[in-house]
């Protein structure tokens, strides 16, 4: 049977995770509630909205269900209990997921970077023990702030130390932007520590200004903007010139889109390089996506008529659970959809093999 292993799944986070926070911050520390029309919800001073968790674990349930209210005992405990997680994943026939956050995702926008990383810390300490019950099935990505390139590369390094394979960013960054050469000392310690950056879709706010026209929140499900915009960003502002070794994982933004986006890039490089400011590179566009740059995805369908025009060695699929867009209870069969027409070996590589050989399972 092809083995399957998730390159994207989620916790759902309790007050729990964030119970040992810094002293300092233990008075507006996220705190768990009940709304009888939203559900259970996590409150979160100064973020200006609260976190829906309710539905954040929609696993299994109908798309026309996902608006009803759970509370916190109702929710599926496979979001924050290991034990339960490694059913379902027995259930699924999966070999095991990277874990990344759900909650830490929404925090990614909250505006005070001093309250974010108290709130990241604690979650990382909680999330040791999480995948400590079974690190080859349940393979953790740390959270780090980044509040200057100093104390980013000890996070990195307290990373390394907490037994986690990679670490996540923000979509939008405290300083500067990821391009700029101030953010060098972080690149090079990823390198060195083999802890390969992840940018998860919905961390950031989209800093282009480009006008959203239609349903705004249904857009954001939609686009996969904000993580195009870094990829575009970090490839033509020369970061992977300068770090060759640099790994990057665009999360759950799809990958048919992948084969068009690097021909823009191209062809905007080979026309106007030559008036326009694009950075010193050496190669096409193209070839730093393809060397160092992974993408997940769940049901996208296009991928398979795609697979040819991408490096298949940087495809990996993944099942996103517990979020209802994910593919629980049905994971063989849309691995084996999304998958169809592709060669054996290619089919490992997506499903499995990539994702062991980036995070070294």
């Amino acid at each position: 049977m092809q083995l399957l292993y998730s390159a994207d799944s989620h916790v759902n986070e309790t007050e729990e995770c964030y119970a040992d926070i810094d002293p300092a911050f233990r008075a507006r520390r996220p705190r768990a509630v009940y709304d009888p029309a939203e559900g259970a919800q996590l409150i979160v001073p100064g973020l200006g909205f609260d976190i829906p968790s309710s539905k954040l674990s929609r696993a299994g349930i109908a798309y026309q269900d996902w608006n009803k209210p759970q509370r916190w005992e109702e929710i599926h405990p496979a979001g924050h209990d290991p034990k339960a997680r490694l059913l379902v994943q027995d259930e699924e026939g999966l070999s095991g997921e990277v874990i990344y956050p759900s909650a830490g995702m929404v925090i990614c926008q909250h505006e005070d970077i001093d309250y974010k990383k108290a709130c990241f810390d604690a979650y990382n300490r909680w999330l040791a023990g999480f995948c400590e019950t079974d690190p080859k099935r349940l393979l953790g990505i740390g959270m780090a702030a980044i509040r200057t390139p100093e104390e980013g590369v000890k996070e990195l390094e307290a990373i390394q130390r907490a037994g986690f394979k990679g670490v996540m960013l923000c979509g939008q960054p405290a300083f500067e932007d990821y391009d700029h050469q101030s953010y060098d000392p972080v690149w090079e310690a990823s390198i060195d520590l083999g802890l390969p950056i992840n940018f998860h879709i919905l961390t950031g706010k989209d800093s282009y200004g480009m006008e959203v026209r239609g349903p705004n929140v249904i857009q954001q499900i939609v686009t996969m903007r904000g993580n195009q915009n870094i990829m575009m960003m970090m490839v033509l502002g020369g970061v992977f010139e300068r770090h060759p070794g640099l790994r990057v994982i665009m999360v759950e933004n799809d990958a048919g889109w992948l084969p068009h986006f690097c021909f823009r890039m191209d062809h905007a490089w080979e026309r106007h390089r030559w008036s326009m400011d694009v950075g010193r590179l050496e190669r096409k566009p193209s070839e730093y996506v393809n060397e160092c740059i992974y993408a997940t995805f769940q049901d996208d369908w296009s991928v398979r008529h795609v697979i040819d025009a991408v490096n298949v060695e940087r495809v990996m699929w993944a099942s996103d659970y517990p979020h209802g867009d994910g593919t629980y209870p049905n994971s063989r069969e849309v691995a084996d959809e999304v998958t169809e027409g592709m060669t054996a070996e290619q089919k490992h590589a997506v499903v499995y093999g990539n994702v062991a050989a980036l995070y070294g399972i």
